[in-house]
Parts: structure tokens; sequence; C-alpha cells
């Protein structure tokens, strides 16, 4: 991430949430991005959200890129940091299902329970690109973990389709949560929905009660 320059003082009160402007920047930007687009917002605008001069927005971040970079790497590491405590964990029986649930729905809740929906940044052009390449690298070591979580089932459901991955399957359905944000749809139970869904096309809905048992638990633990 882009490191905090020293800022300057303001003659009016914080507007927006944040402990430090620097904060309230990215909650301006992150306003601005998802509702009139990235292209579409200026450096100026976002100090303009915030109260600030346009020069006091470069106290802490030099270029728009900046702004958008710590908005998609926010958006991950949680959920990343969570996955990777939940993958280091020793092998117990009975316990696969719940520990790709609980990394699902964590991941989940994260994406529907921000202030602003992040998650539709993934959709730019820009986010694509190698300037972002730590964004990026971090989001695959987080689908590759959901993969590694979901290597660990056996489908028991014949109707599961031959060759399909639960991990990957399950990493599809909780981002699906972003584009249903989008639509005005998303509820507080549509992470539960999306994790359990994941599970039951793998053919362990009879074990979900227990799944989503143990699943709380490793929430309760480790997030």
């Amino acid at each position: 991430m882009t490191s905090a320059g020293p800022g300057r003082p303001r003659s009016q009160q914080p507007s927006r949430p944040g402990a430090t402007a620097r904060e309230e920047i990215l909650d301006a930007a992150a306003e601005l991005f998802t509702t009139q687009g990235f292209a579409n917002t200026s450096t100026r605008s976002i100090a303009d959200a915030v109260g600030i001069r346009q020069s006091s927005l470069y106290h802490h971040f030099k270029t728009k890129d900046d702004i958008l970079e710590d908005l998609l790497q926010g958006t991950v590491l949680a959920g990343l940091k969570f996955a990777r405590s939940v993958a280091a964990l020793p092998p117990a029986e009975g316990q696969d299902g719940s520990r790709l649930h609980a990394v699902a729905l964590y991941d989940g809740t994260q994406l529907c329970s921000a202030r602003w929906n992040l998650g539709v940044l993934y959709h730019l052009p820009e986010a694509r690109s190698a300037r972002f390449a730590r964004f990026l690298a971090d989001r695959q070591e987080l689908r590759n973990l959901y993969g590694e979580l979901g290597a660990a089932l056996s489908p028991a459901d014949p109707a599961f389709p031959l060759g399909a991955r639960p991990g990957d399957l399950s990493f599809r359905l909780v981002e699906s949560l972003i584009n249903l944000r989008a639509d005005g749809m998303a509820t507080s139970s549509s992470p539960l929905q999306a994790a359990d869904a994941g599970l039951i096309l793998c053919g362990l809905g009879p074990e979900l009660p227990s799944i989503r048992e143990q699943s709380a638990v490793l929430i309760k633990n480790l997030g």
C-alpha cells in the first residue's frame, strides 16, 4: 500500500468516517469510484468530497491509481488473512467442509458488509494491469486457498459434475455477491446462503447443520 504522508491541517471538521484524512479520502474515493466510475472521478472531486484542497490530497496519495490500489487491496486482505489461518490448521477429521464454508462465509461477509460495494472495481480494465500486481497476486492466492480447501472434499453427490472443483465453485459463488449487491438484492443472509450453496452443490447438504456449527467456531476463533 502507499505510505501516508504527514498531511495538512484542515480548517473544517471531518465529514466522513475515518480517524484520519487518509481514511476519509479512501471513503470518498470508494463512493465516487463505485457510483460515478473510476474514469469519471478526478482527484479534485475526491478532495472536494472530503473537504480538503487537492494539493492536500497529494500528501497522502500521489495518483488516483494509488488510491485505487489501496481500495482493491482492502477487499481481499481480511479474507486472505483468515483463509491462510484456516488452511494452516492441522488436519482434523470431518472438518474439511466446515473449513471451506468458514472461508466462504467470512469472505462473503466482508464483501457484503463494507460501506461501499468495492468488488465492482474488479471489473475495471485498469484493475487487471501490472500496476496492480500485488492485488492480483493476493486475490489469486485467496482463490488458490479456496481450491486447496475444496480439494480436500470428496463430493458425495453423483450428480456433481465430474472434474468440478468445489473450491473454485465456492469462490465464484462468493464473488457473485458483488453483482447481487450491485442489483440491490443482497441481504444480511446472502453470505451464508452463498457459503451453504457451495457445500450443497458438492453433495454435502445433509451434513450442512454440523458444517455450519464448526464453521461458526472457526470464524469465532480465527476471525
